[in-house]
Parts: C-alpha cells; sequence; structure tokens
C-alpha cells in the first residue's frame, strides 16, 4: 500500500480562495474588510515567519491585516493594554498574540485578555468550552483545519477509532473534541501514555502532535489508516521533519499529511477563514 498524500497546500489554497470571494461580499456591503490584528512581542525568527505567511494570506484573501511588533522587553501590563486597544477597535474583527511569549508574560493571562468574539486563535477557554459543548463559535485553528483535511479523503468518520497523540491546549485537546464532535471513538496519548505503539497500531485516524521528529514509527500505523502529522522539526541538517516516520508510514497508510505542506497552510487559511466568521457575527 501507499499511501495519498493530503496536499494542505492547495486544500488550503482553494479555502483561502473562498474567503475571498466571501470577503468582497463582505466589504460591499459593510463599506470596509473584515480585519486581523497580530501582536508579536519581541523577535523569534520562527514568529516573525509564521507572521508575515499570515500578513500575506490575509492579502490574497482581502482581509485588512495590521501587525503590532512590541519590544521582548515590554511588560504584561502594556501588553494587556494593547490587546485593551485592539478590543475596542471597530476595524478589527480578529486579535492573534503570536506565541510563543517572553518568559516574564504569562500566556493564559493574555489569552483570557482577548475578547473571544476576536479570538480568532479559537484559544479562549470560552471558545474551548463552547467546542466542549458541541456547540463551537470560533474554533482552534490547527484541529479545525485537520478536520477540513479529514473531509477531503471522502471517508466516513463516524465510529472510527482515532488516537491523538500530544494533549496541548493549541492542538491535542481541542483535536480531540473536535474527532468527538464527529463522533468518533477517542483516545488521547501523552508523556505518561503505556504502550503507546499497541494503541496506535489499532488506530483508524492518527493525529501525531507531539513535537519530537519521528517518534511515531512507521510500523506503528495500522494498514489502511489516516496519518495526520502535525510535527514541525528540525533535524541536525536543517531538513524539517514531522513526529512520524514518514517513509515507512506512507507505505501503511491510506492518506497522509507531508511536512511540510501538510497542516501548516492549513492552520493559516484556518484562520484567516475564522477572521471573516469573526467579522459576519459581529456585524450581524
Amino acid at each position: 500500500m501507499s499511501a495519498k498524500i493530503l496536499d494542505g497546500k492547495a486544500i488550503a489554497a482553494d479555502l483561502i480562495a473562498d474567503v475571498a470571494k466571501r470577503a468582497a461580499d463582505f466589504e460591499a456591503q459593510h463599506g470596509r474588510k473584515p480585519g486581523l490584528a497580530v501582536v508579536l512581542v519581541g523577535n523569534n525568527p520562527a514568529s516573525e515567519i509564521y507572521v508575515r505567511n499570515k500578513h500575506q494570506a490575509c492579502e490574497r484573501a482581502g482581509i485588512y491585516s495590521v501587525g503590532h511588533p512590541v519590544s521582548a522587553d515590554t511588560s504584561e501590563a502594556d501588553l494587556l493594554n494593547i490587546i485593551d486597544d485592539l478590543n475596542n477597535d471597530d476595524s478589527i474583527d480578529g486579535v492573534l498574540v503570536q506565541m510563543p511569549l517572553p518568559s516574564h508574560i504569562d500566556p493564559d493571562k493574555v489569552i483570557e485578555h482577548i475578547d473571544p468574539h476576536k479570538d480568532v486563535d479559537g484559544f479562549h477557554p470560552f471558545n474551548l468550552g463552547r467546542l466542549a459543548q458541541r456547540n463551537p463559535i470560533l474554533r482552534p485553528c490547527t484541529p479545525n483545519g485537520i478536520m477540513t483535511l479529514l473531509e477531503h479523503t471522502g471517508e466516513d468518520l463516524v465510529g472510527k477509532d482515532a488516537v491523538v497523540i500530544g494533549a496541548s491546549n493549541i492542538v491535542g485537546r481541542p483535536m480531540s473534541l473536535e474527532l468527538l464532535m464527529a463522533r468518533c471513538t477517542v483516545t488521547t496519548c501523552h508523556s505518561a501514555t503505556r504502550d503507546l505503539a499497541d494503541k496506535v497500531s489499532r488506530a483508524d485516524i492518527v493525529v501525531a502532535a507531539v513535537g519530537v521528529a519521528e517518534m511515531v514509527k512507521g510500523a506503528w500505523i495500522k494498514p489502511g489508516a489516516i496519518v495526520i502529522d502535525v510535527g514541525m522539526n528540525r533535524s541536525e541538517s536543517g531538513k524539517l521533519l514531522g513526529d512520524v516516520e514518514y517513509a515507512t508510514a506512507s507505505q501503511q497508510a491510506s492518506w497522509i499529511t507531508p511536512v511540510p505542506g501538510g497542516v501548516g497552510p492549513m492552520t493559516v487559511a484556518t484562520l484567516i477563514s475564522n477572521t471573516l466568521h469573526a467579522a459576519s457575527l459581529r456585524t450581524n
């Protein structure tokens, strides 16, 4: 068996093109573009790349985008004041604070300070709670983007056994909630999980979001399983590697995401879609 590739880059391009059409309709109706503000604290090179990709996607989608670069030594209080200003700015529909933050700033406090109706990352407890209640408003971008990828397989997800490796608030936990909402039977694995290989080997869907290069061995993958690799890890030679041993897993799986070009583009495209959704909700 050789897996079919879930081309996140192509699927994301289609999603952004669709958002562009709907954003044009929004602008014609309301006299302004949907607006996204991205706050970047410090000069982390990886974060700068992510922010640049988000601004470029906004341009393609007809979304007004504004950056707020802030020095790394900015106080937590000053950062919260910036968020207050953006929460109160009627031209801004989405507020995103790029993670990670410097150690002197509490990320939970920052996330909770964002107006939940402008929380286009979907990290606010209000939005995670709505997802847990199966009544989401703004859904976390990476898990939601993964659900779009799964839809493109054409597989019926109902009743499938899914394993999510990783339990972070950003990916793992909301991913499990998304799969539960799709009526999968979900196992969430983490650092204290025993016999991970056995659990993975029984799964129809594997979502790896642990941040360790090739930790999930290809031999563990059940023949015909769908494999979603969220990992972005650099080898010593500089090569990007996922959390899954791709070469072997692609011979076992029915569908698999590449790294790069799989989940990453879907996260950005879903953020753009969330911004339009937030704008529509706010104006209506």
